[in-house]
């Protein structure tokens, strides 16, 4: 009788260096994050020259504690799966040798996977049975997206960014209101104390089909601060304005979210939503999603916070999905900076 899977997962896509073990698709047995936050910080966002070689670094250590964490040895494991699409090209290169190396070296199955999928499924990962078709919103610093969900690992996009991704309008606005990287924690932490309708702020193609644009909401922020024309020098602000304009962008960008997912919902007559991405850990999002009364009427899918964000463990339980139907790839599986649609 064929016994549990255990499938490895490695992510490097962007800056967080990641391996987990997953057993049978859904139980996580170990989710090991590197983040190089640091390393970026003082440059307002992820070099990728520096991210290739942090992963370099870590790489190994990273799997052998995932490993460790589990109490799983190379030779127990099914199949090894890696996100080989999208992100930065040396990144993944990192994690799909690394993942190409075990593969050979223990002789176990290799499983590609698309990160943004991954993100998708993490929702199966915490509810199995979600109800179908379900609406998925993955909305990070790179992607911003509206996926209808027929069946794991079976996704159809229904709308995009035409230009910033949430998770990169959050980080410009940081950087605007002289908070730190990465912006979205930062203006959410900033905007606790402040008012959301301190100052009106565009919510752009909100009655537009279901795609989505951000660049107008950063660009209002920064002509409120220095005029149409940057024709006056940035003021300096006190506290209680950091607190209001944070608060203010803050629900622009959760509006445009939320009125998009409604929208999506209504008219795919979903029966479950689902969010994912390093956005979808945002508190005012989750509890205005809970509030809305369509979306509120839905199954709601928040997966925990630690697979929100990139991780290995919804790489594996992606490609435990894959692996059993028989989507296995070889050693030349290629890395690309795109996503499927």
């Amino acid at each position: 009788m064929r016994g549990p899977d255990l499938v490895l997962g490695i992510e490097s896509s962007c800056d967080e260096t990641a391996a987990a073990v997953v057993r049978d698709g859904t139980e996580v047995l170990s989710n090991i994050i590197h983040s190089q936050l640091l390393l970026h910080q003082r440059f307002g966002g992820v070099v990728p020259e520096i991210a290739s070689r942090s992963h370099t670094q870590r790489i190994l250590g990273i799997v052998q504690h995932a490993l460790r964490e589990a109490a799983v040895t190379p030779e127990q494991l099914t199949a090894v799966a890696v996100t080989n699409r999208p992100g930065m090209i040396g990144c993944l290169l990192v994690g799909a040798t690394a993942a190409k190396a075990l593969s050979w070296l223990f002789d176990l199955p290799l499983v590609g996977v698309d990160h943004v999928q991954a993100h998708i499924h993490a929702a199966f990962m915490t509810r199995p049975d979600m109800p179908l078709p379900a609406v998925t919103l993955v909305a990070s610093g790179g992607h911003t997206a509206l996926y209808l969900v027929h069946a794991p690992g079976r996704t159809e996009r229904i709308g995009s960014t035409r230009d910033d991704a949430a998770g990169e309008a959050f980080d410009k606005g940081a950087a605007i209101l002289g908070l730190t990287y990465p912006g979205g924690p930062a203006i959410e932490a900033a905007a606790i104390d402040g008012d959301p309708t301190a100052v009106q702020l565009p919510r752009p193609l909100l009655h537009n089909e279901l795609d989505f644009s951000f660049s107008g909401v950063k660009t209002a922020l920064l002509y409120h601060l220095r005029g149409s024309g940057l024709e006056r020098p940035m003021p300096s602000l006190s506290a209680a304005q950091v607190a209001d304009l944070a608060a203010s962008y803050q629900a622009a960008i959760v509006d445009c979210l939320v009125v998009k997912m409604r929208r999506a919902a209504e008219r795919h007559h979903a029966a479950s939503l689902a969010i994912g991405g390093g956005v979808a850990r945002n508190a005012l999002l989750r509890a205005a999603i809970a509030a809305d009364p369509v979306l509120g009427a839905l199954e709601l899918v928040f997966p925990p916070l630690a697979i929100c964000s990139d991780n290995a463990a919804m790489v594996a339980g992606l490609g435990t999905e894959q692996l059993r139907r028989g989507a296995v790839d070889d050693l030349h599986l290629p890395v690309t900076a795109t996503a499927r649609r």
